[in-house]
């Protein structure tokens, strides 16, 4: 006879904003299919302490688990245990310093099967995170791969870092083009698609050797959960399924519920931002709502690059002259330039000389910290200069507004790439920190996506996003949504997988 036992699902994320949050939201969906299920999150202790803020307001039957970790040891800064703040190198040294994770999460997981007794346990882990994958075998459980980003971005992440096709540029194309294995000889991808420091590798520098045994561990997995819509990424998944050989189910966006009700608003959206980061805006909401209420639809532009990234004091000085020129209203979130302090004061030099001053009608300037869900969400955002971070793309989408591009790490380019080849949602202002803008450019770009002349570039990007926007809101549609009937099967998945332990 089959035991009364516990179904314990354990989540190990990466550590970084953009992994946490979206494990977190998984965690909800799962019980918002399945209450009978006990999900605990494991991660090092201020990381569990972020993740402890961001559901001290909402009702929660997620457990939190600390795993020892002293970021001193590893050659980083106190108190670093996620990416916040952190260089490129630190960045990469954090990478390494994950993998010390194994032994605290073993003995997790140990203690875990003997307190229980024989508990029907499974692992979701980080992409980067691979490692956990060898602690599930050894413990005879299934293990599941969880990529925070797209398929098609995924895909070429995991392509190019295992492959380095760069290095093998097309011939008879333009020098700068190659053919990423996997995606279709049509689909080629520029030299500057990639950032410096994937340009740079070449398999045995730090970076590459965490990417290559992380990514290949979690191919040996029992499959992948991607992040994204099934109706959305078609390319994307086709491309990803043939890659990792491996089950994928789109449960996709894991934005809060809230989100998927289009235009909420001020009232029934308070609070979405700060009850899903955990942290308090650098604006009062009340504030934000109001000034957005008083300008007409689809006639603001919302900058942010996202929770842990910023760009140069050239850049910024540029950015904020072509807003300025291009006279149309808009939020930007800003935080110091590269080289400063990024939790430190911001300084007005770092802007044009008065600009604060001659702009306080045209737009608003945010420190730190936005209530981007609710920003996104209002009637008049009408664009988003934006990092390309695969959570600031599904949730803009998911309101149909359409993005202007400006990749500064990760797979961010990948994305960008695919939202204007494959779906015509973006323009790229510019890539990476390494390259030059003007005032003009910026100007101009601003101008081209927030245009609503009929057959305009701007207003066919508008229609575009608005109609991905309905199917990334259809997705849960109970019974019905396509990422609604993936989680059900996923599910199932993990249950069939809990059939062997019998007493």
């Amino acid at each position: 006879m089959e035991a009364m036992l516990s179904k314990h699902i354990i989540m190990l994320p990466f550590m970084a904003q953009g992994h946490l949050i979206p494990f977190l939201e998984l965690a909800h969906k799962i019980l918002d299919h399945n209450p009978n299920f006990t999900i605990t999150i494991a991660n090092t202790p201020l990381n569990i302490n972020y993740l402890r803020s961001a559901i001290a307001n909402r009702p929660s039957r997620i457990h939190l688990k600390s795993l020892s970790f002293n970021s001193s040891d590893h050659g980083l800064p106190p108190n670093s245990e996620n990416t916040d703040g952190l260089s490129l190198s630190q960045i990469v040294t954090l990478l390494h310093a994950s993998t010390a994770l194994e032994a605290p999460f073993r003995r997790f997981i140990s203690d875990v099967v003997s307190s229980e007794g024989s508990p029907r346990v499974c692992i979701i882990s980080d992409v980067f995170m691979g490692w956990a994958n060898g602690v599930a075998k050894s413990f005879g459980i299934f293990h599941y791969t969880f990529t925070t980003c797209g398929a098609y971005g995924t895909a070429a992440y995991c392509s190019i870092w295992l492959n380095f096709p760069h290095r093998n540029l097309v011939d008879g194309g333009s020098p700068e083009e190659f053919v990423v294995p996997g995606f279709p000889e049509s689909c080629r991808f520029t030299v500057m698609e990639l950032n410096q420091y994937v340009r740079a590798s070449d398999g045995k520098d730090e970076g590459s050797r965490f990417y290559q045994t992380q990514i290949s561990f979690s191919l040996e997995s029992n499959g992948w959960l991607c992040n994204t819509v099934e109706e959305v990424e078609t390319l994307g998944l086709e491309v990803l399924r043939n890659y990792v050989k491996l089950p994928v189910w789109c449960i996709g966006p894991l934005i809060p519920s809230k989100m998927l009700k289009k235009n909420l608003d001020s009232d029934t959206s308070s609070g979405i931002s700060g009850q899903r980061s955990g942290k308090q805006p650098g604006i009062q909401l009340k504030k934000c709502m109001e000034w957005l209420d008083s300008h007409p639809t689809g006639s603001v532009l919302y900058i942010s690059f996202g929770s842990q990234n910023t760009i140069t004091e050239t850049q910024m000085m540029e950015l904020a002259k072509g807003l300025e020129e291009s006279e149309k209203p808009f939020i930007w979130v800003i935080r110091p330039p590269i080289g400063f302090d990024l939790k430190g004061d911001f300084r007005p030099e770092w802007l044009p000389s008065g600009f604060e001053d001659r702009i306080v009608k045209q737009g608003l300037v945010v420190y730190e910290w936005a209530p981007q869900l609710e920003i996104l969400c209002h009637r008049s955002t009408g664009a988003f200069l934006t990092h390309c971070g695969w959570n600031s793309v599904t949730e803009s989408l998911s309101q149909g507004v359409p993005l202007i591009g400006w990749p500064l790490a990760g797979e961010q380019a990948y994305n960008a790439k695919m939202l204007v080849e494959e779906m015509g949602v973006c323009v790229v202002l510019t890539r990476w920190v390494d390259s030059r803008i003007t005032k003009e450019e910026v100007s101009k770009v601003i101008n081209v996506v927030l245009d609503k002349s009929e057959g305009g570039k701007g207003e066919d990007m508008r229609k575009k996003a608005i109609q991905l926007g309905g199917l990334i809101r259809g997705s849960f549609e109970i019974d019905t949504g396509s990422s609604y009937i993936a989680m059900n099967d996923f599910l199932t998945n993990v249950l069939s997988g809990f059939k062997s332990v019998i007493i």
